[in-house]
């Protein structure tokens, strides 16, 4: 009930500041700007009517936020709060930016003699209309920024505001660094149209000024934030931070699959050139363009930030789990590189059985487009998905325990399967096309060209076919592998029962394994009869009462202490015995306990995330929205209507 209590009051506190700030700006730009005189009546009531009701709603929900986190270290120290203060700081920081640029953009196009009105951003405000968003954005950061220094300082623990830091740190990286790639993407763009003044439909100069502006405000925001990133890696909590690996992996990853895009296109269009598309020079240097300017920047993404997703990779001391994170990456390029690569073999294949059997389709000399296409995607392809496939696969080849670990991987079952699954199914519709296909001409139905048809679906199913026998084996021979390694490894292993009643314990025990692991050999003792000095093992299995209260049976304490293997302590139902997962599950369990409530065996208690009662909110108004319909179905149904 605390979470839900705080996300009410910290979202009506953040809604509401942020509407008191707007009409605050709102009604300045009204009284400063001239060129709103006109309509200033409800320009005027418009604002004000924003600041009397935002005001008194955001004073009563902050100051009861601040009363309370005075009062309590939860409150004080809770997601919710930390996800207010840095939100509150983007939510003022980045428009007053926006608002910077949209002066500086404007004064470079005034200065360059140029419409303003063509600024990328804000190009029918004025400059005043932009220092006023711009002070007032930064006198309420400022506000919350010290009141955020201050609970820096007295945080008795500080692990959730230092991961919203850590996020908050990393969307002003991504900010700047998109201005950048954007304004890169401009500059490049406008440096291929240089020579095509009189091709109808360039770009003009403004392009190249939107550019620069970009340039000077988002290359400063990404080189702090980005430096400030790297000035606390050393830290341990940084390193081992799966934030910080996941929007490597982003950058990395829309790196390569925006390059390999753009040279899919850049490549197209060469080829498209070469077979006589029939542009000339000055064109054909605008169209690529295109491509290189997107390209570029993305390449210099992909391998700045690729360098680092390696060196996070080696962070990691425990290699299966390093190897683990290295063969995401690996598997999900391989999945686009088997996609382009499919497509491309695929349009190759249509494209020879339509030159065979459309006499009409080479008279008309349409055959470049889909071949410049499909070559395009072989030359991408083919060596994405062999650079991306062969490593992960040699891996799992192997007899030792790298091999043993990529076999395993759930990454690779998902990847496997989720190919399998793709040609089942692709195959499906391939033969259930042929099949119509072939009724259909022997019913006498209109098929058009039959032989075109018929070719091309069946090469659609061969190609399916292939693809699935092909990870079909590389999924057999894993588990053919995997299988003998893990039934050494089962039979190898010793594990103890121990029961201290009448041997139900021990047999429940037993029977779950023949049915979960049939393979690794069960010893069950009963703690009154003692327990064989010479006994080995590997696990043990005992009742939750036993481990607690060990009776003084011969060599039993001894035994146990001796024990430096693995204790698997399975629950019971002993009476007064209750089994804690936390600290807060604990002190839940006694809260209930003196407020006479009774608890249930095992953990009645669990702990709930706010994002569990975030989703528990949704899922509310989605089943009374569901409610809703079937009521006006019902009513509909009655009334007939």
């Amino acid at each position: 009930m605390k979470t839900i209590r705080r996300l009410y009051f910290y979202a009506v506190a953040f809604i509401s500041i942020e509407v008191v700030m707007w009409g605050i700006i709102s009604l300045l730009r009204s009284i400063f700007n001239a060129n709103k005189i006109v309509d200033s009546a409800s320009t005027l009531a418009q604002a004000l009517s924003l600041i009397l009701v935002g005001v008194p709603i955001f004073l009563v929900h902050w100051l009861w936020a601040q009363r309370v986190s005075a009062k309590d270290d939860e409150e004080k120290t809770a997601s919710v709060r930390a996800i207010f203060f840095y939100g509150i700081l983007l939510g003022t920081l980045i428009p007053a930016v926006q608002n910077l640029l949209a002066l500086i953009d404007r004064t470079f196009l005034a200065t360059a003699n140029l419409y303003t009105y063509r600024a990328i951003v804000g190009g029918s405000q004025t400059w005043i209309d932009n220092l006023i968003a711009i002070v007032i954005n930064l006198l309420l950061a400022a506000y919350f920024w010290n009141i955020l220094k201050d609970e820096w300082r007295t945080l008795p623990e500080t692990e959730n505001f230092a991961e919203m830091r850590r996020l908050y740190r990393f969307i002003w990286m991504l900010y700047g660094l998109l201005m950048v790639v954007f304004g890169a993407q401009q500059a490049l763009d406008y440096a291929f149209t240089l020579s095509t003044e009189n091709v109808l439909g360039a770009i003009g100069r403004e392009t190249a000024v939107n550019a620069i502006a970009l340039l000077a405000v988002g290359a400063p925001i990404w080189f702090f934030s980005w430096r400030i990133l790297q000035d606390v890696l050393p830290a341990p909590a940084e390193k081992e931070s799966y934030l910080r690996l996941g929007i490597l992996y982003l950058l990395s990853l829309s790196g390569v699959i925006i390059v390999l895009t753009a040279g899919g296109r850049l490549i197209y269009m060469i080829l498209m050139q070469v077979l006589g598309d029939g542009k000339d020079f000055a064109e054909f240097m605008q169209a690529i363009g295109g491509p290189i300017s997107i390209g570029v920047p993305f390449a210099v993404i992909w391998a700045y930030y690729g360098k680092w997703l390696n060196r996070q990779f080696a962070f990691d001391e425990e290699s299966p789990r390093r190897a683990g994170k290295q063969r995401l990456y690996f598997y999900i390029l391989s999945f686009l590189g088997l996609a382009a690569t499919f497509f491309a073999v695929a349009s190759l294949f249509s494209v020879v059985i339509d030159l065979i059997t459309a006499k009409t389709y080479i008279s008309s000399g349409g055959f470049s487009t889909p071949l410049s296409s499909a070559l395009a995607a072989l030359v991408v392809g083919l060596p994405l998905w062999l650079m991306t496939w062969r490593p992960p696969q040699v891996d799992a080849l192997e007899d030792g325990p790298i091999g043993d670990h990529a076999r395993r991987s759930v990454i690779r079952k998902t990847y496997l399967y989720l190919v399998l699954f793709a040609s089942v199914i692709g195959g499906m519709v391939s033969a259930g096309g042929l099949i119509f296909t072939l009724i259909n001409t022997a019913l006498g139905g209109d098929t058009g060209n039959f032989a075109n048809s018929t070719l091309n679906t069946l090469q659609t199913l061969i190609l399916f076919v292939v693809l699935l026998l092909y990870h079909l084996s590389a999924l057999r021979k894993d588990g053919a592998a995997r299988a003998d390694v893990l039934e050494a490894k089962q039979e190898g292993f010793k594990l103890v029962v121990l029961d201290n009643s009448d041997g139900r314990f021990g047999e429940s025990v037993r029977a779950a394994f023949v049915k979960r692991a049939p393979k690794v050999p069960v010893i069950v003792v009963n703690i009154k009869d003692g327990i064989p000095a010479e006994l080995k093992a590997d696990a043990v299995v005992l009742p939750g009462s036993l481990a607690v209260n060990m009776p003084a049976s011969p060599n039993a304490e001894a035994w146990m202490r001796s024990f430096n293997g693995s204790r698997l302590i399975v629950p019971d139902k002993a009476v007064g015995l209750y089994w804690m997962n936390d600290f807060g599950q604990a002190a839940e369990s006694v809260r209930a306990l003196a407020e006479g409530q009774e608890l249930r065996p095992q953990s009645a208690i669990k702990s709930t995330s706010v994002w569990t009662y975030v989703a528990y909110i949704f899922a509310a108004l989605f089943a009374i929205q569901l409610l809703f319909m079937l009521l006006a179905f019902g009513v509909s149904m009655v009334t007939g209507f």
